[in-house]
């Protein structure tokens, strides 16, 4: 499946780890040099700001998803190709799932992580088939994975489903496992539709 949108979930902050901005940075250019849209969310603040600059720096297309309540705090970056200023964060989150075809978790905070998990509950009920990413920079997001599979081996995520999400240190191989159609069950063992394209 060719990917032409992908969101990008990340802080709002820097982190402590120079390698964190360095992964957001690659992220932003590697999309846009490969003709994908970006689709975040919005802000000019920490690693949404450094992946949205990169982007636009490669000649990458950007689409900006912000919360007003957040604009309304000047955190919006007005250099995106095309910004969107919505009611709420559902509405943003709405609004993302729709314009992306996958999703890919840089490190981040609670909402970093409260985004990408949405979209994977989404997927395993099959409100969409669209597949996730975490990008493990420096181990962030080992916990997460070691939880993945504590949720599979604790019967609260079915084997067939947990393709539904994927981790790689390696960004061009965590593009080509999210580039690989849909293969999992729904919650209930149905078989997954193939995502529609935005």
């Amino acid at each position: 499946m060719a990917l032409n949108t992908i969101a990008v979930f990340c802080g709002s902050s820097f982190g402590t780890d120079p390698a964190f901005a360095d992964a957001a940075r690659l992220t932003g250019r590697t999309l846009a040099e490969r003709g994908i849209d970006v689709v975040y969310g919005g802000g000019h603040v920490g690693l949404m700001g450094v992946v949205a600059d990169a982007a636009i720096e490669a000649g990458g297309r950007v689409v900006g998803v912000i919360p007003r309540q957040l604009d309304d705090r000047e955190l919006a970056h007005r250099g995106v190709t095309e910004l969107h200023v919505v009611e709420s964060m559902h509405e943003r989150k709405q609004l993302m799932a729709d314009l992306s075809q996958a999703f890919i978790a840089l490190p981040g905070g609670a909402g970093t992580l409260e985004e990408i998990a949405e979209q994977w509950t989404w997927a395993q009920l099959t409100i969409h088939a669209k597949p996730s990413g975490f990008l493990d920079v420096a181990g962030f997001w080992a916990p997460m994975r070691q939880m993945l599979d504590s949720m599979v081996s604790s019967g609260f995520v079915r084997t067939e489903q947990s393709g539904i999400v994927s981790f790689d240190d390696d960004l061009d191989a965590l593009l080509e496992k999210l580039s690989a159609p849909p293969s999992w069950t729904d919650k209930w063992g149905a078989p997954t539709a193939p995502a529609p394209t935005p």
